[in-house]
């Protein structure tokens, strides 16, 4: 049996994918791609079935990942079922997972993984911004992604 994450923003095109991107291969890294599944989805429907955000892929692409294959999607409520962890890249998403969630959901912070983050810390939306909004977000997942991967590591049965 596999233990499930699935990672979420707002349209599932720039952070979620690109966590998604980067705990899968920080998880293979760790000798932990048998045990976790990774995907990631979006608050909203508005890029359901498109590409990743270009700058979002160049960016995974300058640094060796691979977002390439990513069609973006929308959690529904009917995704909790297998789900293991929930985690929001914000506080706006970490709000509308925690409505939908069924009770015993374990829904948190993305960053909240990164021992040197503080509480409450975000990944923020690089939509509107340049170039290093996106170089930014991709050194707090792989930040996270590393957190996560020892967390993990820890506490699953190998």
């Amino acid at each position: 049996m596999s233990y499930h994450i699935c990672l979420v923003c707002m349209g599932n095109i720039c952070r979620s994918p690109m966590a998604e991107i980067v705990l899968r291969k920080t998880l293979a890294d760790h000798g932990l791609a048998d045990l976790v599944t990774v995907d990631s989805a979006g608050t909203g429907d508005w890029h359901q079935g498109g590409p990743m955000d270009a700058r979002a892929a160049a960016m995974l692409a300058d640094h060796g990942y691979d977002g390439s294959r990513h069609r973006a999607r929308q959690f529904l409520p009917d995704r909790w079922e297998g789900i293991d962890l929930v985690l929001a890249m914000d506080a706006r998403n970490l709000g509308a997972l925690r409505r939908l969630a069924p009770a015993g959901a374990d829904v948190r912070l993305f960053r909240s993984f990164d021992p040197a983050a503080p509480r409450g810390a975000e990944v923020p939306d690089p939509y509107y911004g340049e170039r290093e909004g996106f170089a930014e977000v991709l050194r707090m997942v792989e930040a996270a992604s590393t957190g996560l991967a020892a967390h993990l590591a820890a506490t699953l049965d190998r």
